[in-house]
Formats: structure tokens, sequence, C-alpha cells
């Protein structure tokens, strides 16, 4: 027997509703959480999904408003009879230190509810502490938890008191009974003494860290050089860093620069370049203009040559100056050369400035005209533009004077020798500092 299909529904005699938008949707979905937040109630449900807890707590910074919590703000009673560690980190990482909102109470509530902290525990607690007299009462806790040995746990300790300690005294005992910081612990501590004007512990602690055969970083490094001026060590430390083979950031670089004005010692050329080069892959494009302008003007002893130029235009070319950029080219003491056209090129075709292009195209061709990818370049440009005519002449003109732009191929290892389409049969390639020679 076929079964019977149901009958159709009848259509319905009532106005559907208005459909809401997503927006209004979350809004009321949102005020309702913080209903529930606000009057939470009295004999709450034990059979209540921890899935649904979690994605509550989820929305904790969401729902935060835009001042600091106010201590009776925070969930102090939890509609969860045995809540989970990872419901009281969530909590920790939403809040923000400040003295009007002490995370110690809800601390003590989960600990009476039976949670157990964990490695991540504390270093979010830590950070929510303001004060010397919280981060007292809390350390007490790290050592009863078993954690006090962690290395994050301890790091995040040191860091709080070297923050909320005026004398530091609390943070030196700390790092005292230490048996082996690490760079972190190390760093921490020069950094505070720099930060508080003990520039001659900075450096005392800076000597330290090398006797213990502990690597500084550069986070290390430029807490050292802020505190090197004062006691003429800039130079060593300079020639530390040029020891380890560093490569110059803006940060570590700016600082090496600084604390080369504040002792007395000029900086050269090439850490000049190094430091402006840097300043061009990060975008500190005010950092360069300023460092610039003083190799302009004679402050560190010398003219600024083409690698100079070249950092500049870079700078200026990646972001967006273009017409700056164009301006350090023209004004040039000697005749810019292909490359520092290429850099000006490259930064207007990542820019879409087509009619500077067409200009820097037309220089590139003047000066190596026998080029043909320059040619190709400039035929593109016009085809984009809609400019066909133009396009097809250059392409006419290079065929007459026989200009190819070389096709490009690939290599293909094949044990110890490598398969090249320009080669009948396989040849023998030794590798010569990361080129392949016959």
């Amino acid at each position: 027997m076929t079964a019977r299909l149901p009958p159709p529904l009848r259509p319905s005699s009532a106005t559907p509703p208005p459909r809401r938008h997503a927006h209004a949707a979350r809004e009321q979905h949102l005020h309702l959480l913080r209903r529930a937040r606000a009057h939470p109630r009295r004999h709450p449900p034990r059979t209540r999904p921890p899935a649904l807890n979690h994605r509550r707590l989820r929305l904790l910074p969401r729902l935060r408003p835009p001042p600091p919590p106010q201590p009776r703000a925070l969930p102090s009673s939890p509609s969860f009879s045995r809540p989970h560690v990872f419901l009281f980190n969530s909590i920790l990482r939403s809040l923000q230190p400040g003295p009007d909102c002490s995370p110690l109470p809800l601390f003590r509530r989960f600990l009476c509810l039976g949670v157990r902290p964990n490695r991540y525990t504390f270093p979010l607690l830590l950070t929510c502490l303001s004060s010397l007299r919280d981060l007292r009462a809390v350390h007490p806790q790290v050592a009863k938890s078993g954690f006090s040995r962690d290395i994050h746990v301890r790091n995040a300790l040191l860091a709080r008191y070297a923050a909320c300690d005026p004398d530091l005294a609390h943070a030196e005992q700390l790092f005292d009974e230490m048996t082996h910081p690490d760079v972190v612990a190390w760093t921490t501590m020069i950094t505070s003494y720099k930060n508080r004007g003990r520039t001659f512990q900075a450096l005392a602690t800076f000597r330290r860290i090398l006797a213990a055969s502990v690597a500084p970083n550069r986070v290390t490094m430029v807490a050292a050089l802020g505190a090197c001026a004062a006691h003429g060590a800039g130079t060593w430390i300079h020639e530390y860093v040029q020891k380890q083979g560093w490569e110059l950031d803006v940060v570590l670089g700016t600082a090496l620069v600084d604390m080369m004005e504040a002792d007395g010692v000029r900086p050269d050329a090439v850490t000049l370049v190094c430091v402006l080069c840097a300043c061009a892959h990060a975008g500190f494009v005010d950092i360069g203009r300023k460092i610039f302008h003083l190799i302009v003007q004679g402050e560190y002893g010398f003219q600024p040559g083409i690698k100079h130029y070249g950092c500049m235009v870079d700078l200026l070319s990646r972001s967006g100056h273009l017409d700056d950029a164009f301006s350090v080219v023209e004004t040039m003491p000697s005749q810019p050369n292909a490359v520092i056209w290429g850099l000006l090129l490259r930064g207007c075709k990542a820019h879409g400035d087509s009619q500077l292009s067409e200009h820097v195209m037309r220089r590139l061709v003047e000066l190596e005209p026998e080029n043909a990818s320059h040619y190709v370049l400039l035929s593109n440009l016009y085809a984009e533009t809609g400019r066909w005519q133009e396009a097809e002449e250059i392409l006419q003109w290079m065929k007459k004077n026989g200009l190819r732009k070389d096709a490009g191929w690939s290599l293909r290892m094949l044990g110890d020798r490598l398969l090249s389409p320009k080669f009948d049969s396989p040849k023998l390639m030794l590798p010569i500092q990361g080129s392949f020679v016959r």
C-alpha cells in the first residue's frame, strides 16, 4: 500500500512578521545576555550543558562596557557548580589591569568552588594586577599551587614586581632567587633599571648576562643601548652587535643611532644605510625622513651616497609618497642609475600611477637602450592604458632592431646533475657559494 502524503499546510492568514536584519538579531541576543548577567537566577539548573557556559564566557569581552568594569560587574556568582578552569582563564583574558577592577575576589570565589589553577591561569591573573599589595597576596598562591618553578609563571611574576615595585626591591629578591634565569628575566631587569634611571645597574646587569653565557636578544640590546650613553659604553655594545652579525631593524638601529648621538660617537655610513633600509621595509617614514635629513645637513660628518638615496627612494615609494620620491631622485647630486629608477618604478606600479610610470620607463630606456625588458614594460603599460597603437609601435621597433627579451627557463636536479632546456644533455654542475658552474 502506498503511504499517503500529509496534506499541504494552509497559508496563514496572519501578516508575516517583518524580517529582522542580522545586526538587530545580534543586538537583541547581546541584550538578553546582559540581562542574564545582571539578574542571575537564585536556583540555577545544574543540568545546563558545559558548552553553553563556555559560549557565555567567550562573549564576556564583547559585553564589557568601554570604561573599566567595576568589581560588582564581575560575575562573582557563577551559574555553575563546578566550573572548569578554562572558564576562569577566559574571564581573566577579558579583564584589563586597573585599580578599580581587582580580580582577587573572583579568584577567591573560584578557589572556593574547587577550581584548580593551571600554568596558564597565573600569567593571566598577574597581568591583571596593578598594585603591589595584590601582587604580594597572589605570590603565596603561586608557590602553594606548585607553579613557582614554571618559567612562564616565574617570568610573569617578575615582570609584575618590576612594574609595581617602585624601588625594585621585591623584583631584585625574586631575580636573585632564580637558579638559572633566562633571557626574558635578564631583559626584564635591564629594562626596569633603565626605565627608572638606574643606568649603572642596567649596564652592570648586561655585563652579568654575558658572563652567565646567556645570549641576549634584540629587546635586551635595545634596553642596554638606552643605558649606555651615560657611561660611555656605546662603542663596546656597537662592536658586540657587529660581532654577532645582527641585521639592524628599525628599533635596534634607531636605538643605536640615538645612543651614538648621546655618547658623542657618530654612526658611520654603513650603519645608517642599514637603519634606512630597515625603515623602508617596516614603513617608518617619519624616522627615515629625520635620519636622512640629518645626513644631508652633515650632522654625521659625511654627505649621503647613492645607497642612502636609494633607501630613501625605496622608503617613500613603498609608502605611496611618489612625488617626494621623485623629488629625491631629481635632487640627487649624481646621475641616478637604473636601480634608483627601478625602485621608483616599483612604487608607481604598486600604487597605480601610470603617468609617472611612463616617465620613469622612458628614463630607463635612455639609460639602458639595449635592455629589451624596459621596452616590454613600456609596451605593457601602453596596452594597460588602452594605447594599443603605441604599444604595437614599440614591439615593431624592437623586432626591427633585433631586441628580444630572454625567455624564462627553469632547472631540474637529477642526482648531482642539473637538467636545463638550454643544453641537449645533462651536464655536471658544481655548487659554489649558492650558484652553479660547469
